[in-house]
């Protein structure tokens, strides 16, 4: 049996950029995954913490 691929939401959690004149413009992305967050945390030293 093949397994249909679940729908993903709409706007909420997609990258979009709005135009709002001049060159402004307004980005939303989707945030960084508590587990990818925590990663980032435990492999990367404090920063400033030898000076």
């Amino acid at each position: 049996m093949v397994k249909e691929k679940p729908v993903e939401k709409t706007n909420e959690h997609l990258y979009s950029a709005e135009y709002h004149g001049s060159g402004t413009f307004v980005i939303s992305k989707p945030k960084r995954k508590p587990g990818k967050r925590r990663q980032s945390r435990l492999k990367k030293p404090q920063r400033m913490a030898r000076k």
